[in-house]
């Protein structure tokens, strides 16, 4: 009986848990909230993927990976929402939902493996490193995708010409992609620590 309460308790934590990082999620993308302006940084700090780390390395790769949808078609909603130079690269879901889904999965079996290899002691070394693979993900993913698929009009979208392949497309992202490693670690690490210690209570 009390393992079922047990098991019980454990699955309406999940629930919830999986419910606020979906929420927050949802917010971060369709509201300015999910975008960080800081003076004197040609950059926008993004949330978005926040949340979906948090919940891979806390919840699993199933949970990660369904907040991760839920991030994808929030995307994919504001592509068809809101007009962009790039909008319609991610009307594509392979673009704008499957990367996301991806995010959760990595960093949870990167968090796994770093906890069983490092040990509990080294949380935050495990949540860092696994923040760090979740973005990268999301960004390779992402930026790679529209590269495999769309490379002659996301070049010009971009004003940049033919030849500057790959690594030239990538270049225009590198500050943004940097700030969201930032993000992920600065802010995913405690949050996962926070949480652990809550759930332990």
């Amino acid at each position: 009986m009390n393992n079922e309460k047990t098991k019980s308790a454990l699955s309406v934590r999940k629930i919830a848990i999986i419910g606020i990082l979906s929420s927050l999620s949802i917010v971060f993308t369709l509201t300015p909230l999910g975008y960080l302006l800081i003076p004197g940084l040609p950059v926008q700090i993004t949330l978005m993927h926040l949340p979906v780390i948090i919940g891979g390395i806390l919840e699993g790769a199933v949970a990660g990976g369904f907040i991760g949808l839920i991030f994808g078609l929030s995307s994919l909603y504001m592509a068809y929402s809101t007009p962009s130079p790039i909008a319609p690269f991610f009307m594509n879901p392979l673009v704008s939902v499957l990367p996301r889904i991806l995010i959760g999965i990595v960093s949870h079996y990167a968090y796994r493996g770093l906890d069983k290899a490092l040990g509990s002691k080294r949380v935050p070394v495990s949540a860092g490193i696994s923040a760090f693979l979740g973005t990268t993900t999301n960004t390779v993913g992402v930026v790679g995708m529209i590269y495999l698929l769309y490379a002659k009009q996301a070049l010009s979208a971009l004003g940049l010409p033919e030849s500057a392949g790959l690594i030239g497309f990538f270049a225009p992202f590198s500050l943004n992609y940097v700030s969201e490693v930032l993000t992920a670690v600065l802010l995913g690490v405690p949050a996962v620590i926070v949480i652990r210690k809550m759930r332990k209570n």
